[in-house]
């Protein structure tokens, strides 16, 4: 039975993940498209910047619950921690490419954190202060991603280890793709949240 319902709850967590909340949000509230606009990456930043916090917050919440949603029905369905790790990935991978978005999705950020909370309250919490303190101190969104992901791996096995495999699953994908931000992050061409939220300002105001 684990086999048939790992299968099963795969295709759900993709089609769960290509739900693209910040398209979706963004039509709602007759925003630009946020894949053409900003960034061009369709997650909680760019809709921030793009239309502002309320709209922004509802992109968060949707996309943890994408990854969250299908992860914590695994988990009660009983399934091996591999088979959840394997059930995360599908719904990030549904996140990065939304089959009902023409396959152009973000990053898998807020989804993957969604996909890691069922583990537990006490995880999720590092992992956000990890990326918080990062992103003040480098002020870059993508290194903050990066180096969350990187201590995801190392909190889960001191906190809860049957998990660790899965989780190093789950960020290799991450940081997989954030591989362009990895290269301007090294070339000193990456620009800031701050820098690139008060170009899109100006760039409003023209």
């Amino acid at each position: 039975m684990i086999i048939p319902l790992t299968i099963l709850m795969l295709i759900l967590a993709y089609l769960s993940g290509s739900l693209s909340s910040a398209v979706i949000v963004s039509r709602v509230y007759k925003l630009p498209d946020p894949r053409l606009h900003g960034s061009g990456n369709p997650g909680t930043t760019n809709v921030l910047r793009i239309g502002g916090p309320i709209p922004a917050v509802l992109v968060l919440v949707g996309d943890l619950l994408k990854g969250t949603i299908p992860v914590w029905c695994s988990y009660f369905l009983d399934l091996p921690p591999v088979s959840l790790g394997i059930v995360a990935i599908a719904a990030c991978l549904g996140h990065i490419f939304p089959i009902f978005f023409e396959f152009k999705g973000g990053k898998g950020v807020a989804t993957a954190l969604g996909s890691i909370l069922p583990i537990g309250l006490d995880l999720t919490g590092l992992l956000l202060g990890s990326w918080l303190v990062a992103l003040i101190v480098t002020g870059y969104s993508s290194f903050a991603a990066i180096c969350a992901a990187i201590l995801a791996p190392l909190f889960t096995y001191a906190i809860k280890p049957d998990y660790t495999l899965p989780v190093t699953m789950l960020c290799v994908l991450i940081i997989i793709r954030h591989h362009p931000n990895i290269m301007r992050l090294l070339k000193g061409e990456e620009p800031t949240v701050w820098k690139k939220f008060n170009k899109d300002k100006d760039e409003d105001k023209k």
